[in-house]
């Protein structure tokens, strides 16, 4: 799908007349922002680019994933990269003993942050965060290499 068909279903579900009076906008700007440009979505004529461009924009300057990662956590989530740390194709029970790896580091990153005071504090959780980040990335990883059949018999 395409950002200005997002905002569309978005502000259907809504409402657009909604939309702009929450966000303080225009209405016809709402509307802008879910047609596409006929010069390409990122590059509107009309100056509108719609914020989910921006916001990819501001990402690929930056590259940092900070910016996506607040976002899906303001949505109630996290970021998962896809399939994005390489997988054997012949190593399935290697990548298996990877995640279990992952999990191990989680739990060892919980134990020790118990260990103490019995209590987890702020940086504590910081790296609890991390280690459940890499084991959901590796996992990821896993689940989109059976998808796309890489541990599969007929893999080319």
């Amino acid at each position: 799908m395409q950002s200005y068909e997002i905002l569309k279903e978005a502000f259907e579900k809504a409402g657009p007349k909604e939309v702009a009076l929450k966000l303080n906008l225009s209405l016809s700007l709402v509307y802008k922002w879910c047609e596409p440009s006929s010069a390409g979505e990122r590059d509107n004529p009309a100056g509108t680019r719609n914020p989910l461009d921006r916001i990819r924009a501001i990402y690929e300057v930056t590259k940092d994933r900070n910016i996506i990662n607040w976002l899906c956590n303001a949505a109630g989530g996290s970021f998962i990269e896809n399939y994005a740390k390489p997988v054997d194709p012949a190593g399935v029970v290697t990548t298996i003993q990877v995640m279990i790896k992952e999990f191990s580091d989680l739990l060892r990153t919980v134990s020790d942050s118990m260990r103490d005071d019995s209590n987890i504090d702020e940086k504590e959780s910081r790296r609890i965060r991390k280690e459940w980040e890499e084991l959901k990335c590796i996992t990821e990883s896993f689940v989109t290499a059976c998808e796309k059949g890489i541990f599969g018999k007929n893999r080319g």
